[in-house]
């Protein structure tokens, strides 16, 4: 028995081309010595390029997807097999995470890895195991593709519920699945609410994404890794 994580709407894309000119995503492209739409769109690097871009709230944050994934594949639950995770991102990309990964925690380091990604589509351990892979996707695509039992949506605006009852609910489903946004501000879309069997929220405050996948995560796991 297992879970599915899905780290949805994941402010995780490369620079978009029409902002590439701007001289603050050059600069930072130059830097790297790489093409400006090879880099990914980073708040921290890109704020003053990203003021006219569509949703930029929701934007430029990879950081946020980094501290989900460490937190997400350095558990028991995920060393036992026992969770699937996904990335799905802003421009509908999908990113499948294999098994036994072990990520860079140097963000930099990390930030050079998911740009590597983008160019090979996948990166192969010496051994042959697919770590990650990235191809284009819908999360509808997505979650028809991996078919659980149920989706549970974690966000403020849901039902207020303790990550205790989530994990209940997830562990007497066959396969459930369970989508954190991964983006800083704003909410999922109408099109990913309308994904959901139930939505959830866990914390009267806005909790960052990774702090919600702990909490959810370490609630299922003393269930399943006793």
């Amino acid at each position: 028995m297992g879970i599915i994580l899905i780290i949805a709407e994941a402010a995780l894309e490369l620079v978009p081309k029409s902002i590439a000119w701007h001289s603050a995503v050059k600069k930072h492209a130059k830097s790297k010595g790489k093409d400006a739409t090879s880099i990914l769109l980073d708040r921290s690097y890109h704020h003053a390029a990203m003021l006219n871009l569509k949703d930029a709230e929701k934007r430029g944050r990879p950081d946020i997807v980094h501290f989900t994934l460490l937190e997400a594949t350095s558990i028991p639950l995920y060393f036992n097999d026992m969770l699937d995770v996904y990335i799905h991102t802003i421009d509908d990309k999908v990113i499948e995470v294999g098994k036994g990964v072990r990520l860079p925690k140097n963000y930099n380091r990390f930030v050079g890895l998911i740009e590597d990604l983008y160019v090979k589509k996948a990166i192969v351990s010496n051994e042959g195991n697919v770590l990650l892979s990235l191809h284009e996707s819908r999360l509808s695509s997505l979650i028809d593709k991996i078919r659980p039992s149920r989706v549970i949506g974690l966000s403020r605006h849901g039902i207020s519920k303790d990550a205790e009852y989530v994990a209940k609910q997830v562990i007497n489903e066959s396969k459930a699945c369970i989508v954190i946004g991964g983006f800083a501000k704003g909410t999922f879309s109408q099109y990913t609410l309308d994904l959901f069997d139930q939505l959830i929220s866990i914390s009267s405050y806005s909790l960052e994404a990774h702090v919600v996948a702990a909490r959810v995560l370490y609630e299922v796991e003393k269930v399943l890794c006793k």
